[in-house]
């Protein structure tokens, strides 16, 4: 698939398929994710992959209740790092690690349609609930 005419072609999908994503596919997505632009290369973001149904549903939950996200077969979970971004950058690296996060999201997201995976950019959640779910301080 041509870049402009995934870019054109990607769309916000809300049912899946039962269909599991292999590791594989995972691994193609979270290096497209990585190729995003990073400032001073500092790669300030991490990715947390979910598989498991009950978190999945905990997820739903701290996303006010986005019924969708636990019906999909993996959740993505972008993380912006901003401790990383911070020794560097000082206050402004707060900002620089979620720039670094949102363009490796859109790159994931690209990556995901040009092979033929629905997607969906979940960006209203409760952050409080999600930090503790996932285990980040």
């Amino acid at each position: 698939m041509e870049c402009i005419e995934a870019i054109k072609g990607r769309r916000s999908i809300r049912k899946f398929k039962d269909d599991a994503i292999g590791e594989e596919i995972i691994n193609e997505l979270l290096e497209a994710a990585m190729m995003a632009p990073s400032a001073g290369n500092l790669q300030a973001r991490d990715f947390v992959i979910v598989l498991n149904g009950m978190i999945k549903q905990k997820l739903r939950e701290a996303a006010l209740n986005q019924s969708f996200i636990e019906y999909a077969p993996v959740v993505i979970v972008a993380v912006a790092n901003i401790g990383r971004s911070a020794r560097v950058y000082g206050q402004r690296g707060e900002l620089y690690a979620i720039q670094d996060a949102t363009a490796a999201v859109m790159n994931l997201l690209l990556a995901a349609h040009s092979k033929g995976l629905g997607t969906c950019w979940v960006g209203a959640f409760e952050e409080y609930m999600v930090r503790d779910l996932l285990g980040f301080a």
